[in-house]
C-alpha cells in the first residue's frame, strides 16, 4: 500500500497549484483513511519543502465544503474518498483537469472515470463500502445472515 501512496505523493506534487508553490504551502482536503492522509501529508512535505494543511473529511462533506468555496476557492489538492463526490464536483466545474505522468500506471476502471470527468477526476484506488447477500439462499442453505464482515469467511 506504501507504494500506492507514494506513487501518490509523487502526483500530488505535480499537481500543486502555481499559487500553493509561490506561498510554499499547500490546503490538501483528504477523503481518505485518516493514516493515509497522515503519511501522505507527511511525505508531501518531505519531498518538497513545502508546508501543508491537511482536512481530513467524507468525501460528501469535502464535496459540499469545495462547493461552498466555489466563489473563493481555498483547497489546491482533494484526494481519496469515494468516486461520485469527484465526478459530480468535475461535472459542476468545481475541479481543474490535470493528466498525471504516471497515468500509465493506474487500472483500466481508473482511466474511464478520468475520461468521463474530461481528467478533472481519476480514480487511484478501490475497496469495497460494502456487502450483499441473498436471504433465499441463506434460509435454503440453513445459513446465518452475516453480521460483519468476518462472518463471510466462514458461513
Amino acid at each position: 500500500m506504501k507504494k500506492y501512496l507514494s506513487i501518490s505523493i509523487v502526483a500530488a506534487a505535480m499537481s500543486v497549484t502555481t499559487s500553493a508553490l509561490a506561498a510554499d504551502k499547500l490546503t490538501f482536503y483528504c477523503s481518505a483513511q485518516e493514516d493515509w492522509c497522515q503519511l501522505m501529508t507527511q511525505e508531501f512535505s518531505a519531498a518538497t519543502g513545502i508546508k501543508v494543511n491537511m482536512t481530513r473529511k467524507s468525501s460528501g462533506e469535502t464535496f459540499a465544503q469545495i462547493k461552498a468555496e466555489s466563489a473563493n476557492p481555498k483547497g489546491d489538492v482533494w484526494w481519496g474518498g469515494t468516486g461520485d463526490p469527484h465526478l459530480q464536483a468535475a461535472e459542476e466545474g468545481l475541479t481543474e483537469p490535470y493528466v498525471s505522468p504516471m497515468r500509465g500506471e493506474l487500472q483500466d476502471w481508473a482511466l474511464r472515470q478520468a475520461s468521463s470527468a474530461s481528467d478533472k477526476t481519476i480514480g487511484i484506488y478501490s475497496g469495497a463500502l460494502g456487502y450483499g447477500y441473498n436471504e433465499e439462499l441463506l434460509k435454503k442453505n440453513n445459513l446465518p445472515v452475516p453480521s460483519c464482515w468476518k462472518d463471510l469467511l466462514k458461513p
